[in-house]
């Protein structure tokens, strides 16, 4: 089988279980879901600079450019919107 075909099975695969397992979790966890998946971007992040590092080609290092840029903006983003959802359970006026 080709390796391409393949990884283009489990990227679908990953896909479709994804959508189905993040549209059948209370919204109570969503939270600590969205902390996960910054670790997960964590993780892509290292992969991005490792794939960036020892790109053979001109091709693979802006692929591995490409994913560090886009894991950082998911990281940034979801802490972002994490300290957003934290805010909203601060009392008003009162101390810090």
């Amino acid at each position: 089988m080709d390796p391409l075909i393949l990884l283009l099975f489990i990227f679908t695969l990953a896909i479709f279980l994804g959508f189905e397992l993040i549209s059948r979790v209370p919204s109570q966890l969503h939270t600590p879901l969205m902390s996960g998946s910054n670790a997960i971007s964590g993780i892509t992040i290292v992969g991005a600079i490792a794939a960036t590092g020892a790109g053979a080609t001109l091709f693979a290092q802006i692929l591995g450019f490409l994913a560090l840029v886009f894991a950082s903006i998911n990281v940034v983003g979801g802490y972002l919107v994490t300290d957003r959802m934290l805010g909203m359970f601060k009392k008003k006026g009162g101390k810090k």
